[in-house]
């Protein structure tokens, strides 16, 4: 099997890469490696190019297939190493990826997806990780889930944010300024919508936990659901319509996208003054 050491690759497009060199030197077509897969052509070009997180019983399967030991295993185990509870890598690694739209709320941080390396990495140390390497690759994989949004058809983002997420000094001043500046930029995109409820409103709602609803366009809408470090993720029904409801409910008390991108640039300006 080739060796592509290229630094610039993510672990996943470099899964992607061994799969389409091996695909080609078997003389196969998408469609023909899906049907000895079980999985469709779809599947197998969106992981080739690094869309798509493949499961370890996949590579596992791409290992049998091709008589590659544990290669491929061992590629996907890059991907899909544990930096963060259970429940959301399943969210992060089957959920999130094949999202059409995601929309969220959060009343104590900037979502990861907005997140620039230096918030990330003050937020990362102020949880549980255990050592500088596994700051970094928390971090690191944050970063890579990013990547929906330079996909060729981008996910759609639309973001609710407590007032209190611009102030609150996660870094000191520098980091902050930074994280708003991309947080700006961030809320011009086509593809993002970012809106800041104001801390003055009477919205008790949003209180209750920080969530994020997935619209899939192969799947019923997925929701997460975190509190107090505890998470859940689930595609029920029921769940899913109380969630959306308290979603309105929050944005009804959020001030426009362009109102928000002037809240957001003011307190960017003021931590750049602190710095």
């Amino acid at each position: 099997m080739g060796n592509d050491l290229d630094p610039r690759l993510t672990p996943a497009q470099r899964f992607g890469r061994e799969l389409a060199r091996a695909r080609r030197e078997a003389g196969l077509s998408q469609t023909r490696l899906g049907t000895h897969l079980g999985v469709s052509s779809s599947l197998i070009g969106h992981i080739e190019i690094g869309n798509r997180n493949p499961s370890l019983d996949l590579a596992a399967r791409c290992d049998r297939f091709f008589k590659t030991d544990d290669h491929f295993t061992h590629l996907c185990r890059n991907i899909t190493a544990p930096t963060g509870p259970r429940w959301f890598l399943r969210w992060s690694e089957e959920i999130e990826p094949r999202a059409r739209v995601l929309r969220c709320w959060d009343p104590l941080l900037v979502p990861g997806l907005l997140q620039t390396e230096n918030y990330a990495r003050a937020v990362v140390r102020g949880g549980l990780a255990a050592s500088e390497q596994e700051v970094e690759n928390q971090v690191s994989a944050r970063v890579r889930r990013q990547l929906i949004f330079k996909r060729e058809t981008p996910t759609i983002l639309w973001a609710l944010l407590d007032e209190w997420v611009l102030r609150r000094p996660m870094g000191g001043p520098e980091v902050m300024y930074e994280q708003l500046d991309h947080l700006a930029s961030a809320a011009d995109w086509q593809n993002v919508k970012v809106q800041i409820v104001p801390h003055d409103t009477s919205c008790t709602t949003g209180l209750l936990s920080g969530f994020v609803l997935a619209e899939l366009s192969d799947a019923p809408t997925a929701v997460s659901i975190e509190s107090a470090g505890e998470g859940e993720v689930s595609a029920e029904h029921s769940l899913v319509s109380v969630v959306w409801d308290r979603y309105d409910r929050i944005r009804t008390e959020a001030l426009r996208p362009s109102q928000s991108l002037d809240m957001i640039k003011e307190a960017r300006d003021q931590w750049k003054q602190q710095t």
